[in-house]
């Protein structure tokens, strides 16, 4: 059974402000995307990456499109042995073996075709409308922050891949694809150290979480 690591590394990074793609900007002494290659790499049988325009081609390196679903799908086509596909940012880079195994684990033990690491939600969540008004608040025992990675039935996250422009430019994540043609996904309780770097603060948080871990 080949499990194929998929990572999305092609976003500009433009509230980052790192001057270079997202997931070659440094992080504790190396590039963003170096973290999550290591750990997927211990896992998986096979990684391919989805690169941004300029960034050099090749097996394991495909270009990436102009949205996330886009890249996934575009490497997700360059590992048609896959039967297993693990989905990761590049911009998560506190990941953990562990946590990619549990994924995969969930999916391959049968029953789901996805399986998301996720964290309870903690702050008190409210839908708010036009205006600021607020509408109601959430019960937040039933919410979950999702992360990734996410593991997935390669053969249902193609079909779900073979949606319209549309709806892959709108998905925020390829649980929300697997979803939307009846797919069946589960969570695996994940950390809420599992962050995602999106701004500058987020990357000073992240260089001192892998010191610290490093430290240990």
């Amino acid at each position: 059974m080949a499990v194929v690591g998929i990572v999305p590394a092609a976003g500009r990074g433009e509230r980052l402000g790192a001057g270079v793609p997202k997931a070659l900007a440094p992080c504790a002494g190396r590039p963003l995307l170096e973290w999550s290659l290591e750990v997927l790499e211990g896992v998986c049988d096979r990684v391919v990456v989805a690169v941004a325009p300029g960034e050099p081609l090749g097996p394991d390196r495909v270009r990436g499109g102009e949205v996330r679903s886009e890249s996934v799908r575009a490497a997700l086509a360059a590992a048609p042995e896959a039967r297993i596909a693990v989905v990761h940012d590049a911009a998560r880079p506190l990941v953990t073996r562990e946590l990619v195994e549990a994924c995969v684990a969930a999916v391959g033990g049968g029953g789901w075709d996805g399986a998301v690491a996720a964290a309870p939600v903690s702050d008190t969540v409210k839908e708010v409308a036009a205006g600021g008004r607020v509408e109601r608040t959430l019960d937040r025992r039933s919410l979950w922050a999702v992360q990734t990675p996410q593991a997935f039935r390669a053969d249902v996250l193609r079909r779900a891949l073979g949606a319209g422009a549309a709806a892959l430019a709108a998905a925020t994540d390829d649980a929300s694809l697997v979803e939307a043609i009846g797919g069946v996904v589960g969570v695996v309780e994940s950390s809420p150290e599992n962050i995602k770097v999106t701004r500058e603060i987020d990357l000073l948080l992240a260089e001192e979480l892998l010191r610290a871990r490093a430290a240990c």
